[in-house]
């Protein structure tokens, strides 16, 4: 008799050798899932200050947070001042492209209670030159010191070819004043005084030279009290001194 094999069952076999292709298709999905993030485009440059990579926010990297705003820069609105336009000029610019016409403002601000103010600017209408002259006055206000409602005392000043004289006046007179000098003392809120302009017309000028003479103003220094008078070895009035005998 002859051996006959046996043919083994083969049915388990293929279903290993079906198994290895789906661990060796398991291998690129796995690589596939962390893939590296690309990066933006970089140039280098070089300088004078050195060499730096600009990536895509801007020069060295990505833009950091905004600046917080400096304090004091900008003036609240204050509703009692009152606001005049002194004068609004055409001007223009002339350069090699061309003429630029634009506009000049001078405005004067005040409250009427001793602060007053004024700006000078030039925008490319009239609305943007007088808010720039606002801005600028009201960021330029001073303090005009009164004693007897009128200023404490003579004052004379001058700006370029401009002179002003400003000076005290009783009760009831007003203001005596002309021009660019009247407006000022006005808003400023000087109920009593006279004042002469000496020199040129120009209006910007003479609001520039009044300006001087009002911050030259001190106001008077307080008299001493009785007290203090006392103190220092000052004789009251209506006391005799005594006879020597």
């Amino acid at each position: 008799m002859t051996d006959e094999l046996i043919p083994q069952p083969a049915a388990e076999v293929p279903e290993v050798a079906k198994a290895a292709p789906e661990t060796a298709k398991a291998e690129p999905e796995v690589a596939k899932a962390a893939p590296v993030a690309p990066k933006g485009p970089t140039r280098s440059f070089k300088g004078g200050r050195g060499s730096f990579n600009r990536g895509p926010g801007g020069r060295g990297g990505r833009r950091g947070p905004p600046r917080p705003a400096r304090p004091g820069g900008e003036v609240p609105l204050e509703s009692d001042y009152e606001e005049k336009n002194l004068e609004i000029a055409r001007v223009t610019r002339v350069t090699k492209g061309g003429k630029h016409m634009r506009f000049r403002a001078l405005t004067i601000i005040g409250n009427r209670k001793g602060r007053v103010g004024f700006g000078l600017a030039k925008g490319l209408d009239v609305a943007m030159a007088t808010s720039k002259a606002t801005t600028q006055a009201r960021k330029a206000l001073i303090t005009v010191p009164l004693t007897n409602d009128t200023i404490p005392h003579v004052v004379q000043a001058k700006f370029a070819a401009a002179r002003i004289l400003l000076k005290p006046a009783p009760k009831g007179t007003g203001i005596k004043a002309g021009g660019a000098v009247r407006t000022v003392l006005e808003l400023a809120g000087v109920p009593n005084v006279v004042s002469k302009i000496l020199g040129s017309a120009n209006k910007i000028n003479n609001v520039k030279a009044t300006f001087v003479a009002l911050r030259k103003l001190r106001a008077p220094a307080k008299a001493e009290s009785s007290e203090e008078q006392k103190e220092h070895g000052a004789k009251e009035p209506g006391l005799k001194t005594q006879d020597r005998g």
